[in-house]
């Protein structure tokens, strides 16, 4: 299996050597040469699998210059720090069904890929003897998730750029509690966006890049992909029963169009999945362009702090992966839209609009704080289910999309411990914390802030990289 840009300027290059680049040379994603596909005599045989074991079948299926048995050891260890279910499923009525992707260190659906992620990196350093100095960006739970399974790597330093002041309390405890020489915490004046931006910028700066050995770990990080690709397989298999192609739904709480872009790889490899139900906080630039076929990100200035603040996003780095798909895996015209979004500001296909739900099985819809309250409070009465705002976002759109008769899935984000302001406004109720998460909360936060300056992070770069 092979990797090429979705910009068509990469030579075709092997799993583990995408996880080092980041972005393509040419400032495109990689995407498989040809998407691997998997029969129904194929998903029956992985039923009885634990989830490192379907990890190890699916994940083989992308990583195959990686050696079986090394690959089983990496996922074996990466889903340790886990419940032997992994991932539990549960119903919370209304015919929803949660798949619970919260259980790992950082309490949030990122640690799903990214403890995977910290094991194939450190695999990939190790057999071409190097060091890389990931840099990232996140708006809330990536750059925890990332720093959890980083630190204390001795081949890999952590750069992570986060909104000052965008996040939630524990969330920024979770970052900035840690003390490990190799993570560096970066909170940035201005949004998310900007954060991304920054990175971006030094990530196409070829020369910078290689000399100090830039990587990425955000989900433009193809292993990060194809890592969330297996708990679609799983939930799948938990919901249907064995003998045939059963069509399932799921929806995805989304701001950088990553987590549902794994989904959608799952549905072209085969996996019966008969509609993907993306689920927007108030900006919904990314509904907006599912229900018009225009893509028109906002500025900073009109990206609204929600409390779903991990879906505070306006542009959508994993969106250029669908496009690709979207018109032929055609690399001009990949490019040619980018160029018309930095040129006018944004990008249409309205006339092909109808093709995302007809061809792809994609739609969309928007959930506000006022929705997120009522959900939380909903399920809450329902089930005695607490559920984070994000899931929440997730559940109040679903609920539109539910047909009888076919499965609705809806993807956890986060534990709501991690926000707990919006918990006690929206049920009244305040959630504990286990001795460990409060001993975080109190601990000391180590954290450089810094202007919205992409001169200043090169030099806080140079200083402070590996080498």
């Amino acid at each position: 299996m092979q990797y090429i840009s979705t910009r068509g300027g990469m030579q075709p290059l092997p799993y583990s050597e995408t996880l080092l680049e980041g972005l393509a040379p040419d400032g495109g994603l990689a995407v498989p040469e040809v998407m691997p596909h998997v029969d129904a005599a194929t998903l029956e045989q992985w039923r009885s699998l634990t989830y490192p074991e379907l990890a190890t079948e699916v994940l083989g299926l992308f990583a195959t210059d990686i050696p079986r048995d090394a690959l089983a050891l990496m996922c074996a260890e990466a889903y340790s720090a886990f419940p032997e279910d992994v991932v539990p499923l549960r119903s919370i009525g209304d015919g929803l069904t949660l798949v619970g992707l919260s259980e790992g260190p950082t309490l949030a659906f990122k640690d799903m890929a990214m403890q995977f992620l910290g094991q194939v990196l450190e695999y990939a350093l190790e057999q071409r003897d190097g060091v890389l100095n990931i840099l990232g960006a996140t708006s809330g739970d990536t750059g925890s998730a990332a720093e959890h399974a980083l630190r204390g790597k001795a081949r890999i330093a952590v750069f992570m750029l986060s909104p000052q002041g965008r996040m939630s309390a524990f969330q920024r405890a979770q970052m900035f509690s840690l003390d490990d020489e190799n993570v560096h915490n970066i909170a940035v004046e201005g949004v998310f966006d900007d954060c991304q931006n920054l990175v971006k910028r030094l990530a196409g700066d070829l020369e910078f890049k290689r000399s100090q050995h830039l990587g990425a770990v955000n989900s433009i990080n193809l292993a990060r992909i194809t890592a969330q690709v297996v708990y679609y397989f799983w939930a799948w298999l938990r919901v249907t029963d064995a003998g045939g192609p059963t069509p399932v739904d799921f929806t995805v709480p989304s701001g950088n169009f990553g987590n549902i872009l794994s989904g959608f790889f799952a549905k072209q490899m085969g996996l019966p999945i008969r509609r993907l139900v993306l689920a927007a906080n108030e900006n919904n630039v990314l509904d907006e362009f599912f229900r018009t076929g225009v893509y028109r990100p906002r500025a900073a200035a009109q990206t609204l702090a929600t409390s779903s603040p991990s879906m505070d996003i306006s542009k959508a780095s994993n969106l250029e992966r669908f496009i690709f798909e979207f018109v032929g895996r055609d690399p001009e015209r990949v490019v040619a839209a980018w160029r018309e979004l930095d040129e006018q500001g944004y990008f249409d296909l309205s006339a092909e609009q109808a093709r995302f739900d007809e061809e792809f099985g994609i739609v969309s819809g928007t959930s506000t704080h006022a929705d997120r309250l009522s959900t939380i409070r909903s399920v809450y009465e329902t089930s005695g289910d607490v559920i984070d705002p994000h899931t929440a976002d997730g559940v109040k759109v679903a609920r539109s999309y539910v047909e009888a008769g076919v499965p609705m899935l809806v993807l956890e984000t986060a534990k709501p411990q991690k926000f707990a302001e919006t918990i006690r406004e929206a049920i009244g109720i305040d959630l504990d914390y286990s001795p460990d998460l409060q001993q975080m909360l109190d601990a000391p936060q180590y954290v450089a802030e810094m202007h919205d300056d992409e001169q200043a992070l090169r030099a806080f770069i140079t200083k402070n990289a590996l080498h």
